[in-house]
């Protein structure tokens, strides 16, 4: 007798949440989507996204969905470059808000009292 195991889904979706850098004007959210397309490696490779790989922007999240092994760590290290790229990193850091999810937030600056 033999069983046959159910495919599990390989479809992982996850958020980055971009809404308060994009309402203060800090980050345009098409200029970041557009470089994660160009950097996101499948099999080592750049630009072979295909329907693997699809990057999206609704309102001020970015949303990934990858039909590939892909990890919500790759996407962390990518946003932290692209913040670098930029001169961004100062002002901003990606924090987890969800499972699926991050965040970018700004520092917490204090200013010293005169």
């Amino acid at each position: 007798r033999t069983v046959e195991k159910k495919g599990k889904k390989n479809d992982q979706r996850f958020e980055i949440d971009c809404s308060k850098p994009v309402q203060e004007g800090v980050l345009n959210i098409v200029t970041f989507a557009d470089y994660l397309k160009g950097r996101i490696k499948i099999e080592g490779k750049t630009n072979q996204l295909e329907n693997k790989v699809n990057v999206g922007v609704t309102g001020d999240r970015l949303e990934v969905t990858a039909k590939v092994a892909f990890s919500k760590r790759y996407l962390k290290y990518l946003t932290k470059k692209f913040l670098k790229k930029n001169e961004l990193r100062e002002y901003l850091y990606v924090s987890a808000n969800k499972k699926n999810s991050y965040e970018l937030r700004f520092y917490k600056i204090e200013q010293p009292d005169e």
